[in-house]
């Protein structure tokens, strides 16, 4: 198992004696670096050697004179040593023994011969060399009377540290009282006081005998001092063991006179335990104190009491928060960017505001948690992103649900004394975190109610404010919980529920739908693989084509994100299982051909838009909390007295704008080429379809304004333009909001041209480019602008009017 070289012992006590007399050291010898320990003359040490040069050096040693220069380095950490960095000063030292181990080190004896300096340092070639000058000490040291007490205090002074406990063998000390020499007696007591790297060398490099003598007494008070100091604390801890022996005595007599009075012992363990739990608790002194008080109450109380259960469960919820347990974060922005990618395409907003917290976070580890909201349509990936962040991040991740939340207590906790109060979702959701920083997820954060029992809206407004978070009461609790490190995240639908003091608290991250191309990516890279997995399939037995995937999204799904898509796609999937169940092993390839018989006829059909210019029908766009929608405006006229008719359950503000309409289309009935008997012999009827949906907003003005004065002039309305916009009575078009949602709504609905506000221009900076691309957007301050536009010829408005701008992709033009 080892190899030991093959001196015996007699062979090599002959060889040490013989260089003790003779010490013949060569003018040049390998090196050994050491890494924590300095070696003096006649110390004997063993050394593990690790290094290929320094074990090639002790061949070398072992094949000559086995003399070797023991030099130790400054920091033990640099695996290789240049001169620089290692002490000039070194001792000659005699292997005794030399040992292989199984680890492929080696293990050698070496006794310390003389002092040498280090001239030069050859660091090339298989082992290290130095060409060295042996140090001698003086030949004959004058036994002055300062010399004689030094001697004598070094020698009651080992005796004493052998006394109060320093191990120190029986052998060094016989050996110490037969020197006489200040040089060895003071290398003899440094090698055996376990002295710091620094002040071992220092003594090292002292040649005077005298003067080390001095050094080492002056280490050895110091070292008597400490174990003087550890002695007289090994004697209170033992004091304090009798102490706690006594108390033990005592307990034990209780437990049996509360067992005669028919009491149990029981709570006295528990007791027990929660104290013995709060010594290892490092928390605050506030938290310390009552945490403390509880358990003094609790040993007060009857076992059965009801108090007793509360004053139990309370210590118990205490106990289990983690105060002090924090996950370290992971602070690798590539790792953290590659995690959000293989978790979410797309949503490079969210994504770059999570690298740039890593980043801040990297750079000081004081910065507070953020507090994100994501505000955006359902499906779009709002809950999933929560913990793709924690997985990036490397923290625990907790959701909590606070759709329909009316009580104020389901936040800050119920108070004690109610019966069976507990904390608050919060403290609840960081005990199930089990960390004190986790991503902490809070869902549907607009569909929060109040009602008589509070406003939890109001409640989160402290949780959720980075200045106060840091001291978060929870009435059950009674004492400061520190939230600040908690990462929050918000999700919402909509944007105008929410509270505006708590918004404010907020940073607002919009995610708006996807396009088809981005649902594709997903579908292929997430939503495929996953349904795949989940109903038990793999690639052997089904294959979705990109045309398929493509006829699923236009066909059968129309959605801001790709909720009902993964429905689509979960029941492709459940068919093939079927089949498999059933016996069929071979490959059931989907492609845009057979995707019938999985789903049935198609559900949407993108010719829903008009395919012919008519007169007084117009497309425009609205904003819903699922995304974007398409809609038409009709409008027609029968005999009558100059009534209007408004259909299709339109809100107060839509009913407002068709009035504008009407109003500015009289104003300018001779500028537009109407007879104002048209107003006083018909009336007119505007419908919006779908009259089951609620509308509302604004935004319909200029599409309204269109569909009018379309059927008044009796031109027809281009079927391949949208619109939007809010309109004023002087037939200005002023800018209206959702625009990136509208104009992805019409993109999945085949739309090329849309008429936009001018001042809408700059909502188009989020927009995908692909989108932007392939679509023509039109920019408009007044009506006769989109009049120009929008109808099929041009009108005498239009004749007057100011030209449009129309922008292709990154471009203007008046």
């Amino acid at each position: 198992m080892a190899n030991i070289d093959d001196k015996s012992d007699d062979q090599i006590d002959g060889l040490i004696e013989e260089q003790n007399q003779k010490l013949h050291i060569p003018a040049k010898l390998p090196v050994l670096l050491l890494r924590d320990i300095v070696v003096f003359p006649y110390m004997i040490a063993p050394l593990f050697v690790g290094r290929e040069k320094s074990k090639n050096g002790i061949d070398q040693s072992l094949s000559t004179n086995r003399m070797i220069l023991l030099l130790t380095q400054k920091d033990m950490e640099i695996e290789d040593p240049k001169r620089e960095d290692v002490y000039e000063m070194g001792t000659v030292a005699l292997i005794m023994r030399m040992l292989k181990l199984p680890d492929g080190r080696v293990r050698i004896l070496a006794q310390g011969l003389i002092r040498a300096k280090i001239e030069s340092f050859e660091e090339d070639g298989p082992y290290i060399t130095a060409k060295l000058q042996v140090v001698h000490e003086p030949e004959k040291v004058d036994k002055t009377l300062e010399a004689e007490a030094l001697i004598r205090n070094v020698r009651n002074g080992i005796e004493k540290a052998t006394s109060l406990g320093k191990n120190i063998p029986p052998e060094v000390l016989i050996i110490a009282t037969n020197i006489d020499e200040p040089g060895r007696l003071a290398d003899l007591t440094a090698s055996n006081l376990e002295l710091k790297v620094e002040e071992a060398q220092e003594i090292l490099e002292t040649v005077d005998p005298v003067l080390r003598l001095k050094k080492v007494h002056e280490l050895l008070t110091r070292e008597l001092e400490l174990l003087d100091v550890q002695s007289k604390i090994s004697s209170e801890a033992k004091g304090e063991m009798d102490k706690l022996q006594k108390q033990y005595y005592l307990r034990q007599q209780m437990k049996a006179i509360q067992k005669e009075l028919g009491e149990g012992t029981d709570i006295q363990e528990e007791i027990k335990g929660y104290q013995d739990k709060l010594k290892k608790l490092r928390v605050a002194e506030e938290v310390r104190e009552e945490i403390d008080k509880q358990i003094a109450r609790l040993a007060q109380m009857h076992p059965e009491s009801a108090e007793t259960a509360v004053v139990r469960n309370y210590l118990d919820w205490m106990f289990s928060l983690p105060w002090n347990k924090i996950t370290i974060d992971n602070l690798d922005l590539v790792k953290a960017k590659e995690i959000l990618d293989e978790d979410h395409y797309g949503l490079d907003k969210v994504k770059e505001r999570i690298l740039e917290y890593l980043g801040v976070r990297k750079l000081s580890k004081k910065i507070k948690g953020p507090i994100l909201c994501f505000v955006g349509p359902p499906g779009v990936g709002k809950t999933s992103l929560g913990k793709s962040i924690a997985r990036a991040l490397g923290r625990n991740f907790i959701r909590i649900s606070l759709g329909g939340v009316r009580d104020e207590a389901e936040i800050r906790g119920h108070r004690r004394t109610y019966v069976g109060a507990m904390p608050g979702r919060i403290v609840q959701g960081i005990r199930r975190a089990g960390s004190n920083n986790p991503v902490f997820m809070m869902d549907e954060v607009d569909k929060i109610g109040a009602d008589f029992r509070g406003d939890p809206s109001s409640a989160l407004l402290e949780v959720l404010d980075p200045e106060q978070n840091n001291s978060f009461r929870d009435h059950y609790l009674g004492v400061p919980y520190d939230l600040s490190k908690v990462m929050f995240i918000t999700t919402a639908n909509l944007l105008d529920p929410i509270q505006p003091a708590f918004r404010d608290r907020m940073e607002v991250l919009e995610l708006p739908g996807y396009t088809e191309e981005e649902k594709l990516e997903i579908a292929v890279k997430h939503l495929i693989p996953k349904q795949i997995a989940e109903n038990a399939l793999d690639g052997k037995f089904i294959d979705f084509s990109e045309g398929s995937v493509k006829k699923i999204i236009s066909l059968y799904t129309r959605e801001a994100g790709v909720r009902n898509l993964e429905r689509e796609i979960a029941s492709v999937c459940r068919k093939v299982a079927r089949k498999v169940a059933e016996g069929r092993k071979t490959l059931t390839r989907v492609t845009s051909q057979n995707i019938e018989p999985f789903l049935g006829p198609a559900r949407i059909f993108k010719d829903q838009l008009l395919h012919k210019n008519q007169v007084g029908v117009t497309t425009g766009v609205a904003w819903t909390e699922a995304g974007g929608e398409i809609l038409f405006v009709e409008a027609t006229k029968m005999q009558g007295k100059g009534n209007l008719s408004l259909t299709g359950s339109l809100g107060e503000v839509m009913k407002e704008s068709a009035q504008a309409a009407l109003s500015y289309t009289r104003a300018h009935a001779r500028e537009l080429g109407i007879s104002n008997r048209l107003f006083q012999q018909n009336d007119f009827h505007i419908h919006i379809p779908e009259g089951a949906i609620p509308k509302d907003g604004p935004s319909a003005g200029v599409t309204i304004a269109t569909s009018f004065i379309s059927l008044c002039t009796d031109t027809k309305v281009r079927w391949d333009m949208a619109m939007t916009g809010e309109i004023t009575l002087r037939g200005n078009v002023l800018p209206v909001g959702g625009i990136k949602e509208k104009v992805l709504a019409a993109q999945r609905m085949g739309v090329k041209r849309m008429i936009l506000p001018l001042h809408n221009k700059k909502d188009l900076f989020d927009i995908p480019k692909k989108v932007i691309k392939n679509m023509e957007f039109i920019y408009v301050e007044d009506i006769k602008e989109v009049l120009k536009n929008a109808l099929e010829k041009k009108t005498k408005a239009g004749k007057k009017g100011k030209r449009a701008r129309r922008a292709r992709p990154g471009r203007a033009k008046r």
